[in-house]
């Protein structure tokens, strides 16, 4: 899958008409494509051959894994979602599904104990709908199954207002957790109605109280910024709130719509003009005065935050990410992986299904082979996308060539004033991390763009 040579030659780089026009396209639009990873979900295909990981493993470069659980079931689907998530509730159900993840475990684990897990992460969906038998039950697959040492490992774990419990707070405790992260979107009730999403302030602000008071090293409180009849003020109303809690962590997630989620792009439309940048600018202003730092577009952070583990380290590429559970991707370096992809509850609940009935859990057999050129362009994206920037030495350490050589399109970035270039760090400048999301999608390649396009949702 060789990428064509790019089409920024030096000439049309250097061509001030070009770059005004490029630069003025990019900024029209600066909510396009949030790239969480790459290459994107819905570019994975069915692979040509079936590819057992225990050989896909133990090529893996990676000196420490991240064991990463995914647990697809929530109270609701909110009207933004597109996740790999079924709204079900029913203990047996969980339990099934569980049982189903333990036996993944006990397959994988032979080819993957042979590095130590360095992080550790149960998403959703909402892992904490599980009952506290069945969430402490993670733990033990985790440790018991995988290896996975609480003393060394970095853990974090998603939740909802609905879901915080003094019981399950407990065995989150128990466990060693580090970073509690909770899905708030907004304190305003008619915004979150508008987004089909059953939640009370009351609930949010007793959630706060009982995730303040188990003090936890790092909470992470979720916001969304261009909700329908969202103002900016109602926006930094729903944001000072979150601050009044302190919490180590804060992410702002702009509004995504997709034809297939609830709430239809043209609904936003409908509502003039966008102020998604304007929300965006106010809000890091206020977290900024408020002493958090930025490390990306949607991450912000007080620098004291953090665990009193010692833990292993992880590099920040994200590579050797052990996938266990129905819709949980896997990252080796050449090949990343998982189940299918749906959204509407059909199409989810016959996945899951799929998947509680297996036997065997030993191949891949869905995703994407990345090879050297899509390897480079992941490896830009995951640093340029993020404060610390892109290390031109790193990637001609592990790729033997120079960056700017094999993607001299990077140049625009610096020409126009989205990025900077000092001691041999590429980065982007406050004006870029504001477009991070329109610089992710012009970067991708041809390949992946075509697979995006061409997907059919179920």
């Amino acid at each position: 899958m060789s990428q064509p040579a790019s089409p920024y030659n030096e000439e049309l780089i250097a061509d001030e008409a070009f770059l005004k026009s490029w630069v003025a396209g990019l900024k029209s639009d600066p909510y396009r494509s949030y790239l969480y990873s790459y290459p994107h979900k819905t570019s994975y295909r069915e692979l040509d051959t079936k590819l057992p990981l225990s050989k896909l493993w133990s090529k893996e470069q990676a000196e420490t894994f991240f064991l990463y659980m995914h647990i697809p079931f929530c109270g609701a689907r909110c009207g933004f979602c597109n996740l790999f998530t079924l709204p079900d509730k029913r203990v047996s159900i969980h339990e099934e599904y569980v049982d189903a993840l333990e036996r993944q475990a006990v397959q994988l684990a032979p080819f993957v104990r042979h590095k130590p897990m360095a992080r550790f992460a149960v998403g959703g969906g909402t892992p904490t709908l599980l009952e506290p038998r069945l969430l402490d039950r993670l733990f033990e697959i985790a440790e018991g199954r995988m290896g996975m040492n609480p003393q060394k490992a970095s853990i974090s774990v998603e939740t909802s207002p609905e879901t915080v419990t003094e019981e399950r707070l407990a065995v989150l405790k128990y466990r060693q957790v580090d970073r509690i992260s909770m899905g708030i979107q907004s304190l305003v009730e008619s915004e979150v109605g508008a987004i089909y999403r059953p939640q009370k302030p009351d609930e949010v602000e007793n959630a706060l109280e009982q995730l303040k008071l188990a003090q936890f090293p790092i909470m992470n409180l979720d916001l969304i910024y261009g909700l329908p009849g969202q103002t900016v003020d109602s926006w930094l109303y729903s944001l000072n709130r979150v601050l009044a809690y302190e919490p180590e962590e804060i992410f702002l997630y702009p509004l995504y719509t997709r034809e297939h989620t609830i709430v239809k792009p043209e609904q936003i439309r409908k509502q003039g003009k966008d102020l998604r940048l304007t929300m965006y600018e106010a809000a890091r202003g206020s977290l900024l005065a408020n002493g958090y730092k930025q490390y990306s577009m949607r991450r912000f952070a007080k620098q004291e935050a953090g665990t009193d583990k010692e833990l292993l380290p992880y590099g920040c590429q994200e590579e050797g990410m052990v996938g266990l559970g129905c819709g949980a991707r896997s990252y080796t370096r050449g090949v990343h992986y998982s189940s299918r992809y749906g959204v509407s509850r059909k199409a989810t609940e016959s996945i899951i299904a799929d998947y509680v009935a297996a036997a065997d859990y030993s191949f891949a057999d869905y995703g994407f082979v990345l090879d050297q050129a899509e390897q480079k362009r992941r490896f830009i994206l995951k640093a340029l996308l993020h404060a610390e920037g892109l290390a031109l030495y790193d990637f001609s350490e592990r790729f033997g060539s120079s960056v700017l050589d094999d993607h001299p399109e990077l140049q625009m970035l610096l020409r126009t004033g989205l990025a900077t270039l000092e001691s041999g760090l590429l980065r982007l400048t406050d004006e870029g991390m504001a477009y991070s999301d329109a610089i992710g999608d012009w970067f991708i390649s041809s390949e992946v763009r075509h697979l995006m396009e061409s997907y059919v949702l179920r």
